[in-house]
Formats: structure tokens, C-alpha cells, sequence
């Protein structure tokens, strides 16, 4: 896991350094949400517990990090929503928040590879997940212990869950 890992923030750096503080198509998105989906799936079949961190703010992103290929073929022969089910053992975290605050953080913050001035085309192409997604939402006014604690709860009744 720790080599996986290693490759995976070496490849995420030199894909933020090539297009820094551009928006990123599909296209663009497309090999690193498959080299995520694949360690999700390499964890899950080893019966691993892992944390992985992107934004995924599309459905079809979220299909990807869950199904790989298996999401894009079906949107290929399919003009319907995505019915792949999320997994019960998987389960997304929406970090949500008011526009205003989120864009005050992110012009404190200093020497992040995302400008706040990329923020709005952050909102206008969100969907934010649906409750059959298996998503966890936390408002991002809370603190960081309070969002941290009611994650590792909505972990350990996943864990504890008779379906798994």
C-alpha cells in the first residue's frame, strides 16, 4: 500500500503541476479516476480499510472511483442516469458549505495549487451526491473533531453491518 501510494501522490503532483489552475475535462480526469478506482477495488478485494481523498464532484466521477470502465460503458450504450449501486462497503464523505465561507478559506490559505478564483466553477458543476450514493454529508461549519468523530461512527456501523 505504501508503493501504491508513493506512485499515486508522485502522479498526482506532476498531473497538478502540468495544468495548474486550469478546469480539467473529463478526458483530463479520466486516467487519474481510474488509477483511484483501481486501488479502491485492490482494497476492497484484499479486505483493506482505506481512506481515499479526491473530488469527485460528478456522479459519473463518483460511477468511475466505484465501477471503472463498467461506468462508462454503460453511459456509452445508455442515455439514462447511472444505475450502478454503491457498494455497502464503500461509503463517500460530501464536505458541503456556503459558497462565501468556502472562498474566505481558500483566499487565507496560502501556497494550495487551486486559486479561489476557481472556486465558482467548483459550484457550478457539482452533483452533490444522492442518499443511494451511500454518502455521509458534513457541513464544513462544524469542527474538524466533531466531522471526524461521526465519520469514524458511520465507519464502525458499516463495519458492524450484517450485509458486509
Amino acid at each position: 500500500m505504501k508503493e501504491t501510494t508513493s506512485t499515486l501522490r508522485t502522479t498526482l503532483r506532476r498531473w497538478l503541476v502540468v495544468k495548474r489552475s486550469q478546469i480539467r475535462s473529463v478526458q483530463d480526469r479520466l486516467p487519474w479516476l481510474l488509477k483511484l478506482h483501481e486501488l479502491i477495488d485492490r482494497e476492497r478485494c484484499s479486505g483493506s480499510d482505506a481512506l481515499v481523498v479526491c473530488s469527485a464532484l460528478k456522479r459519473l466521477y463518483r460511477q468511475i472511483l466505484l465501477h471503472g470502465f463498467k461506468a462508462l460503458t454503460y453511459l456509452s450504450c445508455q442515455d439514462q442516469e447511472i444505475p450502478l449501486s454503491t457498494p455497502p462497503d464503500v461509503f463517500f464523505l460530501f464536505l458541503y458549505g456556503d459558497y462565501d465561507l468556502i472562498h474566505q478559506r481558500m483566499v487565507a490559505r496560502r501556497g494550495h495549487y487551486m486559486k479561489a478564483d476557481l472556486l465558482r466553477s467548483q459550484f457550478d458543476v457539482l452533483e452533490p451526491p444522492l442518499d443511494e450514493e451511500n454518502v455521509l454529508p458534513l457541513n464544513i461549519t462544524r469542527s474538524i473533531t466533531d466531522m471526524a468523530t461521526e465519520v469514524e461512527k458511520h465507519f464502525i456501523s458499516l463495519k458492524s453491518s450484517p450485509t458486509l
